[in-house]
């Protein structure tokens, strides 16, 4: 739906305009809106609502009801149509379904907007690339929402493993059913965040893939797929994420050479098994072969964090840590997945480098 005009919730804000990126930190506050205020772009209005040196300008929805009452909730502007809301803002955070991704996306780099971006960064590899090449033209900041680099477990476990060599990992990201992202496969939708986290990790190219998947729902793509990949430093990892299983997981297990590493994401816990280098003499009943250990992490809200630094790169003229070309390569992986997954294929790389087509097992 469209309106000839803005609709005002508010009188209109008094706004600083934008000045260009120097590289200086500047206490300014940073006008931001929020395309689409579903499921997940709610969320960015909520916390943006809060963050210190932001203006939350408004948000844009194609749904009068629901814009019109998160912007009554939050006294902001609220716009039928995005496009109006742009000439008003620095940035914007966009949480439209995937397929609008490109569109919105190169609609605000013309106008000059900085973006952060929902994962997937776009619906196609094509489609990604031509963002990420806009915004690099344009010098917009292009951040992807891939909100898991952010989770103070995750953050805690880099460190944890920076004196660890890793063997092997495997990653379970399983949820029930619900009609959120039902545009996109399990793999685009859940997945990726594990590949975006196994890519940050292994700092390797995937030499070997295998995936098969299953179609459990009526929404026409895969909502069960489990996948496994060889890196070319030798480390080998799987995958599983489901929308159709009656319990919530986020887990990433790490075997190292010394300990294995379990990182829970949705209670931010990471616990680190090693095996006890000597055994208790005499009789026994009871013999212990490991110890844990318990690594506690802060309470931050992974979006949060996020949108802080997504706020203050805008701010500083800084590159995000997750920015286009990383969630280009991380799409590519999954789009590997998604097809090997529907076609039950293999797919490696040959001796002399050079990709190999897909053949069947």
């Amino acid at each position: 739906m469209r309106l000839d005009s803005a609709v005002l919730v508010f009188e209109e804000l008094s706004l600083v305009p934008a000045l260009p990126n120097s590289g200086v930190h500047d206490a300014r506050p940073v006008a931001v809106g929020v395309i689409g205020v579903g499921n997940m772009g709610q969320h960015h209005v909520r916390v943006l609502s809060f963050l210190k040196d932001v203006q939350l300008v408004g948000v844009a929805d194609i749904n009068v009801e629901r814009g019109l009452q998160l912007a009554t909730k939050y006294q902001v502007r609220f716009f039928a149509d995005y496009r109006d809301l742009l000439p008003h803002v620095e940035a914007v955070c966009v949480a439209v379904p995937t397929r609008l991704h490109y569109e919105v996306g190169m609609t605000c780099i013309r106008h000059g907007v900085h973006i952060l971006m929902e994962k997937p960064i776009a619906a196609s590899i094509a489609e990604a690339e031509r963002l990420v090449s806009a915004a690099t033209e344009a010098n917009c900041i292009l951040q992807v929402g891939h909100i898991e680099r952010f989770n103070p477990a995750f953050l805690e476990l880099q460190k944890v493993l920076q004196q660890e060599e890793i063997l092997a990992l495997e990653a379970h990201r399983l949820s029930p059913y619900s009609q959120r992202a039902n545009d996109v496969s399990v793999v685009l939708d859940l997945m990726i965040h594990d590949i975006d986290l196994l890519l940050e990790l292994t700092a390797a190219p995937v030499v070997q893939l295998t995936a098969s998947g299953t179609h459990a729902s009526g929404s026409g793509y895969l909502d069960y797929v489990t996948a496994t990949l060889t890196f070319d430093n030798g480390v080998i990892a799987s995958l599983t994420a489901s929308k159709v299983t009656h319990r919530k997981v986020r887990r990433l297990t790490i075997h190292g050479k010394n300990s294995l590493t379990e990182a829970d994401f949705l209670n931010n816990e990471i616990f680190i098994h090693r095996h006890l280098p000597g055994q208790p003499t005499g009789q026994v009943l009871y013999r212990q072969d490991e110890w844990v250990e318990r690594v506690y992490t802060n309470n931050i809200e992974p979006l949060q964090a996020e949108l802080e630094h997504f706020v203050n790169c805008v701010r500083e003229g800084n590159q995000p840590s997750v920015g286009g070309e990383q969630a280009l390569r991380a799409l590519r992986l999954a789009t590997r997945i998604e097809q090997i997954a529907l076609h039950n294929q293999i797919w490696s790389v040959p001796r002399n480098g050079l990709e190999k087509s897909l053949v069947s097992p």
